[in-house]
């Protein structure tokens, strides 16, 4: 093992393929941190530019992008409360709380430190046990599938805050909305109102836009009168901003959180964009203080970010040892190889070490040029909080549009921004919360489309939902989640009104 780790460094320990892993990263940042932008769509503009290269070089540069680019979601998401990327969306959560705060440097610090923890335990996954978790994960079905995702909206309950009623309309909301379009399996439209533009659906990014961009420009302009808050002075940051002991009251959650970003990633279709609420959700659910989340605590960052960026290392694991990619960036990385004659799967270990083990050497390489570039960019990031809001809104409104159009080049894409604006400032004036609709809409079309194929697999069946263990494990705990939230729910309402007494 040791010599195929060194034969990988090797591989790449070229300087140009050092110099594209870094160019790589730096791109995959700015297209992370430019609401609209994203990862999938750094490789894919990038994917041509690999066609000339050496298979090393050209699969260094686009793990540069994926890994810069993940990471990069959690400046804006941090600094304006607008997920870069849908993996960055749990760090809006605390993040930008903090920043307002004053403590950009630290929120910023923090996620920047536990992205490098998770990226590197999800690599280290992925060098020492991708074979294993690859075999475990092909025994999932549509069953399975199904579960995951039932259990996984469960989480819905730990993300409601308020009134639980509110909390599942909001997710009700965001299962609406992912139904629109064409259905899954036989394509018939659905809630389309006779607009062929709605025939596609939503994209993922332009709702993210909308419900977490949009809202905010429309709140600072309705709050013209109002005072902007703490405005950022010069600060001194020691370190990435927070004390060993911050550090380690941080493990469990590090751990925990970088297992479920690895156990996501390694399930095809379901990526950093679930991992990183999933993980909020559990630390949420796990901590002492779980009322102070949302307040600007850094276990919520640490959760969100070690999660999303774990995830990177678990993608990887079906890509290279089953041939199926985990995420849309995976995919383009599928892509990639095949470009280059290499046909993922168990024969790629053994007719190609030094190629796979050259793409784990990569990935940890690209981790430490995140790391760096980042901490070193800091300052630079936390100035955006210094710049008058009549200035930078602007700006953001205009990135946020061609971002929107970008996606698809579609017009539509950029009135669907300003609708879920829209909505989601009229929902949030109501006091209804936004994560559940992100959470319903990422998971409801997963739950549906492996629901219809587990019923015509089993000719309209329920039974086999049941009799696959798996299935079963996974059912089982979702129940346990509702009768335990609605048990702390119930023993809330009590507290209450045993203090009004």
């Amino acid at each position: 093992m040791l010599s195929l780790i060194a034969t990988g460094f090797s591989e790449v320990g070229n300087p140009l393929c050092i110099a594209l892993i870094a160019g790589g990263v730096l791109l995959g940042i700015i297209f992370g941190s430019i609401p609209g932008l994203s990862a999938t769509m750094a490789v894919a503009l990038c994917l041509p530019m690999t066609y000339g290269m050496d298979p090393i070089n050209g699969m260094a540069l686009l793990l540069g992008l994926y890994i810069g680019g993940i990471s990069g979601g959690l400046v804006a998401a941090i600094l304006l409360r607008i997920p870069g990327t849908p993996a960055s969306v749990a760090t809006c959560f605390d993040g930008y709380p903090l920043a307002a705060k004053g403590q950009a440097g630290k929120a910023l610090g923090v996620g920047i430190f536990f992205s490098f923890l998770g990226t590197l335990v999800g690599v280290a996954v992925l060098m020492f046990v991708a074979p294993s978790l690859a075999r475990f994960a092909l025994r999932f079905s549509y069953y399975e599938y199904f579960a995951v995702g039932i259990f996984s909206i469960s989480m819905m309950a730990s993300l409601i805050s308020g009134s639980v009623v509110k909390g599942l309309v909001s997710g009700a909301i965001g299962l609406a909305f992912a139904m629109v379009g064409a259905a899954p399996i036989d394509g018939i439209p659905r809630l389309t109102f006779g607009f062929h533009s709605l025939d596609a659906g939503f994209d993922i990014l332009p709702v993210l836009i909308g419900l977490f961009a949009i809202s905010e420009i429309i709140k600072a302009a309705m709050g013209r009168g109002e005072p902007q808050g703490k405005v950022l002075q010069d600060f001194h940051i020691k370190g990435f901003g927070f004390t060993l002991q911050e550090f380690k009251s941080q493990i469990g959650n590090l751990i925990r959180s970088s297992a479920i970003g690895v156990g996501i990633g390694i399930l095809p279709g379901i990526g950093g964009g679930t991992s990183n609420i999933l993980a909020y959700t559990a630390a949420k659910n796990q901590s002492k203080y779980p009322e102070k989340f949302g307040t600007g605590v850094i276990d919520g960052i640490v959760a969100s970010e070690t999660a999303n960026n774990a995830s990177i290392g678990g993608a990887l694991v079906p890509l290279l040892t089953l041939g199926i990619p985990g995420d849309t960036v995976t995919a383009m990385l599928l892509g990639g190889l095949m470009i280059h004659g290499l046909n993922p799967g168990p024969l790629l270990f053994q007719n190609n070490g030094p190629l796979v083990y050259g793409i784990f050497a990569a990935c940890l390489i690209a981790n430490i040029f995140m790391l760096v570039m980042e901490y070193l960019g800091i300052k630079i990031f936390a100035r955006v909080l210094t710049v008058p809001k009549h200035i930078l809104l602007p700006v953001i409104m205009v990135l946020c549009v061609v971002g929107a159009f970008g996606v698809n080049n579609r017009l539509f894409d950029v009135w669907a921004v300003l609708f879920f604006g829209v909505v989601a400032y009229l929902l949030e004036k109501g006091g209804f919360p936004l994560p559940p609709i992100i959470l319903g809409f990422i998971l409801g079309p997963m739950i549906e489309t492996n629901l219809r194929r587990g019923l015509m697999q089993s000719d309209g069946s329920i039974v086999p939902f049941f009799t696959h263990p798996i299935s079963l494990v996974f059912l089982l705990i979702t129940v346990l989640v509702i009768v335990l939230a609605v048990r702390k729910e119930l023993r809330s309402r009590k507290r209450e009104q045993s203090v009004e007494r």
